[in-house]
Formats: structure tokens, sequence, C-alpha cells
């Protein structure tokens, strides 16, 4: 199985990028490659999403490249969330406990809810996160 990797840039402020298939040892490269190119397009302070409904497997390899871009996004005062995880990929997460549950979403509802109530914060003075 291969890894596909394609993004949904609504503006610089947020990106999705979907993956496909299987993130491991042997395709690990591709999802680094490509951040290489879609990271600098997003804005300081911006949102990068990671739809991994299509991901059927995940490696240690693949945590390490998440890892990477949750780093990368973090430096620059950025985050990084994932949306729907299927069930093993979730799993992986919970047992390295390598993404906080707050960051993992089971919907993109349930992702743009958590988004709204950010910026709904924001706009009333409370820039802590929920």
């Amino acid at each position: 199985m291969t890894l596909t990797l394609s993004t949904e840039s609504a503006s610089s402020e947020r990106a999705t990028l979907y993956l496909h298939g299987r993130l491991d040892a042997q395709t690990f490269g591709e999802l680094d490659l490509a951040m290489l190119d879609l990271l600098p397009r997003i804005a300081e302070g911006g949102t990068l999403v990671l739809d991994l409904s299509a991901l059927e497997y995940i490696s240690s390899a693949g945590l390490r490249s998440i890892a990477k871009i949750r780093k990368s996004m973090r430096a620059h005062g950025g985050h990084t969330l994932l949306l729907n995880p299927q069930p093993q990929v979730r799993k992986v997460f919970e047992i390295v406990k390598a993404v906080p549950v707050n960051e993992v979403f089971t919907s993109a509802r349930e992702l743009d809810a958590y988004l709204d109530n950010i910026q709904r914060r924001i706009m009333d003075g409370d820039d802590q996160e929920p």
C-alpha cells in the first residue's frame, strides 16, 4: 500500500492535508517532502488540519513525521489538528500519547465547533485555548 496526499487550502490561515493509505517506514518521506512545500504557505499562527479519515495504518516513522509537523507549526505559533482518524490509527495515538486528545476530532463538524469556540474566545478577549 502507498501513501497518497492531497491538500486543500482555504486560506493562508488554514490548510487541510488529506492522507490516504499507509504512513510507515516506506512512505513517511513523501509526507516530509510535502511539508517542505506546504508549511511555508501557512501564515504565522495558522492551522494545519491533517485529515486521517483514509489513513489505514501508521507506524512509528509516521508518528515521527507528525511530531515534526506539530513542532514546526508550534514554532510559528500555529496549530496542528487531526481529523477523523480511523479507530486503529486513533488507538496508536492513544497508546503512545503522541497527540493530545484535544487535538483529535471525530468529524469535520466537531473540528469546526472547536475552531469556532477558539475564535469566539479570542474575540471575547480570552486568548487561552479551551
